[in-house]
């Protein structure tokens, strides 16, 4: 991989991408196979969310020269060591990188199920570690989460320590993030560490609001509003997503950085932004908040600006545009996606 610039179509790279079915995971691969790279992506396709979603995301890489797809758990340690252990078609050679984007996500789905949380993102991460550390793979980017910040001091600084989780879902990403930096101390591995900030846009999750709430106003669906609809939240396009992570392919050592708009929105002003785009008005049910949830967040990008060259392009407007205009493309599909009402 060159280590100037490891999106360099000139000098392309196998590229190992974890949960390629997943929200993130599709446009990361979407983009790195654009670029020139091969990736072997990795996915169990399981029922976390509806799985139409995933299989949707899935046949629109399926096909597409340079991309290998094996459904496999990274729990599942054996299966995972052949994979490392196998050569490609596609190049005939092993991958350069690992990005991680296979995880249990959502905080309240994990106060129900912590046990799931822990195995996916804590001992998932620890075998693709000590793979990586046994078949020589240095570099390994980690999808991680703006919820590790609790309600700690706004905006949101890599630097805090961040020590107070409030949900399962955040505590076991803090542990992945130090289980990298004990593999980057002993090891030497490369690793980048990204703090997502809330990723929205076309086919996005059916438990994150946005998707909820353009399915729910379009159908003349009761829209559920955990609290009182005035939590903030730094709403980052996936296509911005995607790009930065692909950037934190660069060598790093070990670091930690925020992905976000750096523009916090209320969910009250989602919700009309939506019910004007769409034509519809919403029915609003509010339910109580929930402890696990973090009233406000808001991401500080100023590191990413200077180690990556990176900042969101996309804002919230034009992006929510995009998801609404993808759903009413795929209604008649999409409008059967079942939603976990009782997620925040």
């Amino acid at each position: 991989m060159n280590p100037t610039n490891p999106t360099n179509p000139t000098n392309p790279s196998n590229i190992l991408v974890t949960g390629c079915a997943g929200f993130i995971g599709w446009k990361v691969t979407e983009l790195l196979l654009r670029e020139g790279h091969s990736v072997i992506g990795v996915d169990s396709v399981n029922d976390a969310y509806d799985a139409r979603l995933k299989e949707w995301r899935l046949a629109k890489l399926q096909g597409r020269p340079n991309f290998s797809f094996h459904r496999l758990n990274i729990t599942d340690r054996e299966a995972l060591s052949a994979l490392f252990n196998s050569k490609f078609e596609i190049r005939n050679s092993k991958f350069d990188a690992v990005i991680n984007l296979a995880a249990r996500a959502g905080v309240r789905q994990s106060v129900k199920d912590p046990w799931i949380y822990y195995e996916t993102n804590v001992t998932g991460t620890l075998n693709l570690l000590e793979l990586c550390r046994e078949s020589g793979i240095r570099k390994l980017v980690l999808a991680s989460t703006s919820s590790i910040y609790g309600e700690g001091e706004r905006p949101f600084r890599e630097e805090v320590a961040a020590d107070r989780p409030l949900s399962p879902y955040a505590a076991s990403k803090k542990a992945a993030e130090t289980l990298c930096y004990a593999y980057h101390h002993l090891h030497g591995l490369d690793v980048t560490v990204f703090r997502y900030f809330t990723v929205y846009g076309p086919a996005g999750r059916p438990d994150m609001s946005i998707f909820r709430f353009i399915k729910w106003i379009a159908e003349g669906e009761p829209v559920i509003v955990y609290g009182d609809g005035m939590q903030e939240r730094d709403f980052t396009y996936v296509d911005d997503i995607a790009q930065g992570t692909i950037l934190g392919l660069k060598p790093v050592g070990f670091e930690i950085i925020n992905l976000g708009s750096d523009r916090p929105v209320k969910l009250q002003q989602i919700i009309k932004t939506v019910e004007r785009l769409l034509g519809r008005e919403a029915v609003i049910q509010s339910r109580p908040g929930h402890p696990a949830d973090v009233p406000a967040t808001w991401a500080d990008v100023s590191k990413a600006r200077r180690l990556l060259g990176w900042s969101p392009k996309t804002t919230w407007e034009e992006g929510l545009e995009q998801a609404v205009k993808w759903y009413l493309e795929n209604r008649q599909w999409a409008k059967a996606v079942e939603i976990a009402r009782e997620e925040g």
